[in-house]
């Protein structure tokens, strides 16, 4: 009678379809099997708690969405419970997007609490436990696809996506950082830079390369995007009164980079801030088709700006310094 009991309540063929069951965090191990039973998932209520009470997992069951189905025994379903083998759902987070892109991308997948990651994000306590010293963990949450679980913890969300950058930042990669005399952080402000200026994977080492030589010769690098960043509200439109704003982000004003990344920058973007290409290059400018005029004296940018962006029905699309030169 018990062997009948704890049996699957479909058997042989074809398989039954498959049940997604969401277990709630506090739930006891009677609720839970109410869930089973009612699901249809399970013979009998007593011959699941009589399994239950033998591997004692009262409060045991792991909270979150399981996938089972009719053709597996009471102790299968046991122990994918009790293993806490949930449901995960791929999470795709883009390149270039900043905290609060990342944010809006969980809250529409649900798999985490927004508000608590918006929160730990800021915190610098939860941040040092990281082993990170910066006000926030912008350009420190690697851009991938992450398989989560619904209910989440943020800090689970957060450390796997500062572990995704472990990952990425090689030995290779640091080694170049040290003979460059660059931080983590200041390669990721960098790299957060190129990667929001340029859509074309083939054009982040020319980038890489003008940002290094105006670093290099005390010229202000003159990125929209980082003005952009630190703007309160931006609406959607730079004007050139943003490029007077007094912000450490307004690099139009301030030399050097500005005080932290501005986005997540993905793996091509790090190693181009590494390695940019062996150019001369001081400026550049949108050719208004996703890839930029790259000029090496302000006379050659001048021309390319009257080419690209002065024409009648042009738009200025990307390249910060296509009308701003220094």
């Amino acid at each position: 009678m018990l062997r009948w009991a704890q049996s699957p309540v479909a058997s042989g063929l074809p398989r039954p379809p498959s049940k997604i069951v969401t277990i709630p965090d506090g739930s006891t191990f009677q609720q839970v099997v109410g869930m089973l039973k009612s699901e249809q998932l399970i013979r009998s209520r007593w011959a699941f708690l009589l399994l239950g009470r033998s591997h004692d997992s009262d409060r045991k069951i792991r909270p979150g969405e399981y996938e089972l189905d009719g053709s597996m025994s009471a102790q299968a379903i046991l122990a994918k419970l009790l293993a806490g083998r949930v449901v995960l759902h791929p999470v795709t987070i883009p390149e270039g997007y900043n905290l609060s892109q990342i944010a809006e991308v969980f809250a529409a997948q649900q798999v985490t609490d927004v508000q608590e990651f918006s929160k730990l994000v800021r915190d610098r306590t939860f941040i040092a436990t990281l082993g990170i010293e910066a006000d926030s963990l912008e350009g420190y949450l690697f851009p991938e696809t992450y398989s989560f679980p619904r209910q989440a913890k943020a800090r689970d969300v957060i450390k796997a996506m500062v572990d995704g950058l472990h990952r990425v930042w090689s030995a290779e990669l640091q080694e170049q950082a040290t003979r460059m005399k660059l931080s983590l952080h200041q390669v990721l402000t960098l790299a957060s830079v190129i990667e929001k200026e340029t859509g074309s994977k083939e054009e982040r080492e020319l980038i890489a390369a003008v940002f290094h030589n105006r670093l290099r010769k005390k010229i202000p690098l003159q990125s929209d995007p980082t003005v952009i960043y630190g703007l309160p509200g931006f609406d959607g439109n730079i004007h050139k009164r943003d490029l007077s704003v007094m912000s450490p982000y307004n690099t139009y004003r301030v030399q050097g980079l500005p005080p932290g990344p501005i986005a997540s920058p993905g793996a091509h973007s790090l190693r181009a801030a590494l390695f940019p290409a062996q150019a001369s290059y001081l400026y550049f400018v949108s050719r208004n088709d996703g890839t930029h005029q790259f000029s090496s004296t302000l006379a050659e940018h001048n021309q390319a700006v009257e080419k690209y962006q002065k024409q009648p029905f042009r738009k200025r699309t990307r390249g910060s310094l296509a009308v701003h030169g220094a």
